[in-house]
């Protein structure tokens, strides 16, 4: 031990570590893994598959510096097998942990792990695809915007969507954990918050976005544009009879396409915002509104002349 380090009591504080971390896994029914080794998926290994899979989903924005139109095939190819394979790594961990839970031998998941991940290669160049529109949302409804290239590379709504599109597909094949981890990283990147539960149809475009949170089951449609502070959120929490909260109920809003929600606006519950509607800034809203709705914080009037 240095000199320095001996300041510290190190053998002391590394022992009483120990000390909770068994008087916490005890307590827990947390035995240690038979390898000895991780058992969770790894927060720093998926923030670069998520970056390796943003270069190869735009290679020319998103790849290195020195990458020639040449050697790009060579380049998503290279990067895809890289990424893939450590994805295949945290998906295992993550349905190993859960199979420990359940009955299900290592071979089944194993191959079930294997399929996931070659399902979610296969899904990639629709993601792509998908993406683009998004892109193209974001270039159209921001006068600011002088290219769709300064949309990819600037905007922090697009990298959070492009997070968004790629956990989406994991939360539904399965990797909930996995899912959750990369929606995360956008989160602390851009401060948008979206579940990767939420679905989200096409040319979505969150404009400035910080402080946007969409919930688990939030239903969006195609081109609906957001601003920064904008809630798509749960109005309560039912609980059983035990007093638990209950999971996976619907609880968040479902906006219809063609949707513009001004910043600060808080919409809570399983309600509707009708196709074409706009949603002023500030307004916090707790019940269905028809299409072609048209809601001020100052009035509060629909289009129908009743009041909010």
């Amino acid at each position: 031990m240095s000199e320095r380090s001996s300041h510290w009591q190190l053998q002391t504080i590394v022992s009483q570590l120990r000390t909770a971390r068994d008087q916490w896994r005890a307590q827990n029914g947390r035995a240690s893994t038979e390898q000895g080794g991780r058992e969770l998926p790894s927060r720093a290994a998926m923030a670069e598959i998520l970056e390796a899979l943003c270069g190869a989903l735009f290679p020319m924005r998103l790849g290195p510096v020195d990458l020639r139109e040449e050697s790009e095939d060579f380049y998503v190819g290279h990067t895809l097998d890289v990424a893939l394979n450590a994805l295949l790594a945290q998906a295992r961990l993550e349905l190993r942990y859960a199979a420990r839970h359940s009955a299900r031998a290592d071979t089944e998941v194993e191959a079930n792990t294997i399929q996931i991940i070659q399902d979610f290669a296969l899904a990639l160049p629709g993601l792509r695809s998908l993406l683009d529109t998004d892109v193209l949302a974001a270039y159209h409804g921001d006068p600011a915007a002088r290219s769709v290239d300064e949309v990819l590379l600037c905007y922090p709504g697009i990298l959070a969507v492009i997070h968004h599109r790629l956990a989406h597909h994991l939360y539904r094949a399965g990797l909930p954990l996995l899912a959750r981890i990369s929606a995360e990283i956008a989160h602390s990147a851009t401060g948008i918050d979206i579940h990767p539960g939420a679905q989200i149809g096409r040319s979505f475009f969150i404009d400035h976005g910080t402080g946007v949170v969409i919930g688990e089951t939030a239903i969006i449609g195609e081109r609906v544009r957001i601003y920064q502070a904008v809630t798509l959120g749960a109005k309560r929490f039912p609980a059983d009879e035990d007093g638990q909260l209950q999971k996976g109920q619907p609880r968040h809003p479902i906006v219809e396409d063609d949707v513009v929600i001004y910043a600060g606006a808080t919409i809570l519950g399983r309600i509707t915002i009708g196709k074409g509607s706009t949603i002023g800034g500030n307004v916090w809203l707790t019940r269905s509104v028809p299409a072609g709705s048209n809601l001020t914080q100052a009035s509060l009037q629909l289009d129908d002349g009743t009041q909010k």
